[in-house]
């Protein structure tokens, strides 16, 4: 197995970048971005923690759910989950973040880099309520990289092709995939936990 572990050679494979990719990143957030945001229902957040380990998390809501609150500066609300915390522990030990944006129907992306914090500011987060819940925090990113990402892996996956969908009853349901996985409980019981979760705990 040949492995490489040196930029220069990857540069002798794949040659330089286009002088236009270079130039599309920008240090804002400008109006394009600011409106494909407004559009997103559903970005993916990437982090690491202090050994290098990463987690990629999805994140979804109505669209425009993630707040742009200046030309830097975007607010992401952390709605009810599983409690592990993982994004953000890792951001509160290792701040670099790294988004991508989808819009349903849409071929191409929106990346944004930068720096994170975490707030509770009750000031912040009362507009982020649904259905009169507050997020319990939000995540604060600080954007140093904003650009649009070409549509060719939506095109090559044909993503929003819905003749291309899997049906729910062609894949294992994830009560059963959990109950297999960690050998405890029943199929049913878990089923009913998950749909229970879902119908109560989404906010």
């Amino acid at each position: 197995m040949e492995i490489i572990d040196d930029i220069a050679e990857i540069r002798g494979i794949y040659g330089e970048p286009a002088e236009r990719s270079v130039k599309k990143q920008l240090p804002r957030l400008e109006k394009h971005s600011r409106a494909f945001i407004a559009l997103s229902p559903f970005l993916v957040v990437a982090s690491t923690d202090p050994k290098g380990r990463c987690d990629a998390s999805p994140k979804g809501d109505a669209p425009g759910f993630v707040k742009v609150l200046d030309d830097e500066t975007l607010l992401i609300p952390d709605r009810l989950g599983n409690n592990r915390v993982d994004t953000i522990g890792n951001l509160l030990a290792s701040p670099g973040v790294g988004l991508i944006f989808f819009v349903p129907g849409l071929r191409e992306t929106l990346r944004v880099n930068g720096h994170a914090r975490i707030t509770s500011d009750p000031a912040l987060l009362e507009p982020c309520a649904v259905n009169g819940k507050v997020p319990r925090s939000g995540i604060l990113v600080t954007a140093e990289e904003v650009y649009f990402h070409c549509g060719k892996a939506l095109i090559r996956s044909d993503l929003w092709n819905p003749d291309k969908h899997v049906a729910q009853a062609d894949f294992p349901s994830l009560g059963r995939i959990i109950t297999e996985q960690i050998g405890e409980g029943s199929v049913a019981e878990a089923e009913r936990y998950t749909a229970e979760s879902y119908r109560t705990r989404l906010y």
